[in-house]
């Protein structure tokens, strides 16, 4: 996959990618994702990026389900929210077929 220029413009967009049949694995099929520099990753895509991107939907409004954004954009801030690094390693590890390694 290293070779793949996915380009999901949503979440919902990469979890998709990851049930496969997209030319490069087969749904089902075993994968091993390794996710190079993984820290930085977490860092680029911590709370303040996180926090942007949920006012950036909020402020976009529809199609977006502005109550829910806000609601993520509060938990986030209190500390009971996930980050878009924590969020996409969840996406990843929902799909039972797929190993997940940070590097």
């Amino acid at each position: 996959m290293k070779d793949t220029d996915w380009k999901a413009g949503t979440l919902d967009g990469f979890d998709d990618i990851l049930y496969g049949g997209f030319g490069v694995f087969e749904g089902g099929e075993e994968i091993e994702i390794i996710w190079k520099e993984s820290q930085k990753s977490k860092e680029d895509l911590g709370l303040e990026p996180t926090r942007n991107f949920y006012q950036n939907k909020i402020r976009q409004g529809k199609p977006f389900d502005i109550q829910l954004m806000q609601q993520k954009l509060e938990d986030l801030l209190s500390g009971k929210g996930q980050t878009l690094f924590e969020i996409l390693v969840e996406i990843i590890e929902s799909h039972k077929n797929i190993t997940l390694i940070l590097e």
